[in-house]
């Protein structure tokens, strides 16, 4: 029996959004990193209508693969390739070329490790004029943009101290050590951003 396609609400939700700066962003051909492809329903949105691009979907709790597999199955795409798991921390990660990284809802929800991870990682990996494109909430100036991201900071660290509504600032500056220049700061519904980074060098 094959297993069911999950769904997130919110991926539901901004997938689209999303995929309307990776159009703009991402180059027409090349391979694509996702980082924590959760249902699958993002990398498979995103693959469907960019059919030039191959994408790899990621994710470190592997009871999410069979969702991604069914999502990838029931669209029928031969531009997706079989999820891998591994952490964002534990360097060197286990693909060695990518020309582009989409990372999804994560840098709230992971402990600040994750993010340097990330960077570093993205920094390794990405070819010079390779993008790296995250998307969440953000403080700005210290501040939250919105009451609703400041209450949901606080439930994401109350649920786990290590997790929460980062400093768009901070990730900005930790981006710029690994190598990665950002270019843009894009304003998205529900009161989230794009950042989009590029690898200088």
């Amino acid at each position: 029996m094959h297993q069911v396609n999950e769904t997130a609400p919110s991926a539901e939700r901004n997938k689209q959004p999303i995929l309307e700066v990776l159009r703009r962003v991402l180059s027409s051909t090349g391979l694509v990193l996702e980082i924590a492809s959760g249902t699958g329903q993002h990398v498979t949105h995103f693959a469907k209508a960019l059919p030039g691009l191959t994408f790899q979907p990621s994710e470190m709790d592997e009871s999410r693969h069979p969702s991604i597999a069914a999502w990838t199955r029931h669209e029928k795409l031969a531009n997706v390739r079989a999820p891998l798991a591994f952490d964002l921390t534990q360097l060197p990660w286990p693909i060695t070329a990518a020309d582009a990284i989409v990372c999804i809802n994560v840098i709230h929800i992971s402990p600040w490790e994750a993010t340097l991870g990330l960077m570093k990682g993205a920094g390794e990996l990405l070819p010079p004029g390779g993008v790296l494109v995250t998307y969440g909430p953000y403080r700005r100036g210290g501040a939250h943009t919105a009451p609703s991201n400041e209450a949901f900071d606080a439930s994401l660290r109350s649920r786990d101290p290590g997790w929460g509504v980062r400093d768009m600032e901070e990730v900005v500056a930790v981006a710029k050590e690994a190598g990665l220049e950002l270019q843009e700061a894009i304003t998205m519904p529900a009161n989230n951003f794009t950042l989009v980074f590029t690898k200088t060098g």
